[in-house]
């Protein structure tokens, strides 16, 4: 296994670590990804660590709290062993201040967290998704507090968009406070809007990228591709996987496909290690409902790709930048025009 630093920290984490949104399966959403009960999450675990894989990224908003608590009984004695990072900020229940990353939720959720998992702290804590009703002063401050009850080590976010993360890093610089060291965010081939603003920005201000659904939704796992649609009961059918353009689709599994069959490795490797191989990226949360999936995917740690095999994987993918992105592109070509052949 690869170790690489969370961000902007000191903290060495792997560069692939298990995601457990399919740990319990509470609701219909997520039964689509998995339904992985204690038993199978043991499993899982003992064989991440006899690989090296000793992160798992779990939050409250998965199957409300359920997936914490399975994840809590599988590291059980082996908490020393283990970083775990765990989320909040999505619904947890009817109540107007059951969602959102307020002050008094931040918290209490971290509270509760820390109960299911069965610990007294977590190693990163992430604001699940951007809350615009609160002020940003207002959330550093109490995960400040939390730092200094050392009930977390370090702090990140999910799902921001490139001014709101800026903000939170000036406000936190201004005030004296901790930095997010992450952001946990989507990118894969299929989907690189990523690198149009928070790519920049996380190279920027040294915050390192967790990337979650590097598969886009299971349809990169090469089940899927041209002639070869998805089974109508699949995950990749349903609304529990994420909408991409069908042309685009094909072009990128043409290409890992291509890739695939010359380095003799499986096409999720690939799509993992086009990935590891990008800036920022200090880990992929991958899934896995067993293991089989599991030890194949950690393996794209070992596959390092040509620069003509990432040529092609980038050219398969590539999209147009959206403005102000290509205007100012046009603009540095100008200013600091190519070498001349």
């Amino acid at each position: 296994m690869e170790y690489r630093t969370l961000g902007g920290s000191g903290l060495k984490i792997p560069a692939l670590m298990l995601g457990t949104a399919t740990f319990g399966g509470g609701s219909e959403f997520l039964r689509k990804w998995g339904a992985t009960d204690v038993a199978e999450a043991t499993r899982l675990v003992d064989v991440c660590l006899e690989l090296g894989c000793n992160m798992f990224d779990t939050a409250d908003g998965y199957s409300t709290g359920l997936s914490e608590e399975i994840l809590g009984q599988a590291i059980k004695g082996r908490r020393d062993q283990v970083l775990v990072a765990t989320k909040t900020g999505m619904p947890m229940g009817p109540g107007p201040n059951d969602i959102g990353t307020s002050r008094s939720k931040i918290i209490a959720s971290c509270e509760a967290s820390l109960k299911r998992l069965g610990t007294d702290y977590v190693d990163l804590y992430q604001l699940h998704a951007f809350d615009a009703l609160t002020p940003v002063e207002e959330m550093l401050q109490a995960l400040d507090a939390l730092i200094r009850a050392g009930k977390i080590r370090y702090f990140g976010v999910s799902n921001y968009s490139g001014w709101h993360l800026m903000k939170m890093l000036a406000l936190a610089d201004r005030h004296g406070l901790p930095r997010p060291v992450t952001h946990q965010a989507y990118y894969t081939l299929v989907a690189r809007d990523f690198e149009w603003e928070l790519m920049p920005l996380g190279l920027d201000q040294n915050v390192g990228t967790l990337v979650w659904s590097p598969l886009s939704g299971a349809k990169l796992t090469g089940k899927i591709g041209r002639g070869r649609p998805p089974a109508p009961d699949s995950r990749v059918a349903t609304d529990a996987s994420w909408p991409v353009p069908e042309d685009r689709l094909f072009s990128v599994t043409d290409a890992l496909e291509i890739v695939s069959k010359e380095v003799g490795r499986s096409i999720p490797q690939v799509a993992l290690a086009w990935l590891l191989s990008r800036p920022t990226v200090s880990s992929i949360v991958i899934g896995a409902r067993n293991e089989a999936q599991l030890r194949d995917n950690l393996a794209a740690c070992e596959l390092k790709l040509t620069a003509e095999q990432l040529a092609t994987l980038d050219k398969a993918s590539a999209i147009a930048p959206a403005y102000p992105y290509w205007h100012q592109r046009r603009t540095m070509m100008t200013r600091n025009p190519p070498p001349v052949a």
